[in-house]
């Protein structure tokens, strides 16, 4: 019985992370995409997938969201620490607490549940420009543009509330983004996701489903990634790219011959902190204190 409920339960992940890879490409492409420079060549089937946590952006989004958030009164800074030694804990243990993340999720969603996109689209705009410009990775961003140079499709694959990757996109100039989707009624978030967080294999089914519905050749993509929860993604292109790699993908980079980049310098990597050991697949988890908090003012 306890086997057949561990295999009930791995399918039943598997579906949602296809739900979510699925849903993550519908958003992507309703999104009007950047279109290339007048006089840069096509490629129609090759495109460049980018994560964005420690790979294109020095620590987590998300991290940087809730920074601004608690400038704004939303929640306490002390929740915002007491986030971030949680998922201290988690990177240093190394396993999802799957209790713990289901946890954080829901906390998550509740503390959105009620509010308009369009409120969290404009704070994610005006957050970008105060806290998180100054942290996109130089190297990474260069590697983008070689791609978009080459007539290549540069999307950025990310955990991140899909409006939030978005705008980091339309900022970098990049095509467009793949992000976790909530679910939202008539502008309105409900609470819920769609299938689940885009992380780990939802990330791979994500990429995937764009491919199907763009006609790429995966054979000919490149994903770049700093995680190895990120593998999955990593394994469906024909080049796969670790980039400030942590030793678990490092050490699958070399036992499979991908290439590895790293921009980091001693000093950049300690002044990083707590941002740079937050997990992709925490979604809005550093906003989640925010809903207690709301609930005791």
């Amino acid at each position: 019985m306890a086997k057949r409920r561990v295999v009930e339960g791995s399918a039943e992940r598997e579906r949602l992370a296809e739900l979510a890879g699925a849903a993550s490409a519908e958003a992507a492409l309703a999104t009007p995409a950047l279109e290339p420079s007048p006089g840069t060549p096509t490629d129609l089937t090759a495109a460049a997938f980018f994560d964005v946590d420690n790979t294109m952006m020095m620590g987590a989004s998300i991290f940087h969201f809730a920074r601004g958030l608690a400038a704004r009164k939303y929640f306490r800074n002390s929740d915002l620490a007491g986030f971030a030694w949680q998922q201290i804990k988690f990177r240093v243990g190394g396993r999802e607490d799957p209790q713990s993340v289901k946890a954080s999720r829901e906390q998550a969603l509740s503390f959105v549940a009620g509010r308009s996109v369009a409120e969290l689209v404009s704070l994610g705009e005006e957050i970008f420009d105060e806290l998180m410009a100054d942290k996109i990775w130089t190297g990474t961003q260069a590697l983008a543009q070689m791609h978009l140079d080459a007539g290549q499709r540069v999307w950025l694959v990310t955990a991140t509330p899909v409006e939030l990757a978005q705008i980091i996109a339309r900022r970098l100039g990049l095509t467009g983004a793949l992000g976790t989707v909530s679910e939202s009624e008539d502008g309105i978030y409900t609470g819920k996701l769609v299938g689940d967080l885009l992380h780990g294999r939802a990330k791979a089914h994500a990429v995937r489903a764009l491919a199907a519905k763009e006609g790429l050749d995966l054979r000919r993509c490149t994903a770049y990634s700093d995680s190895v929860n990120d593998v999955p993604m990593l394994s469906v292109v024909g080049t796969a790219v670790a980039v400030n790699p942590d030793s678990g993908l490092r050490d699958t980079a070399r036992k499979r011959g991908w290439e590895i980049r790293d921009f980091r310098t001693g000093r950049k990597a300690a002044r990083i902190g707590v941002p740079s050991v937050l997990g992709a697949g925490a979604l809005a988890g550093a906003i989640a204190a925010g809903l207690a908090y709301r609930r005791r003012a």
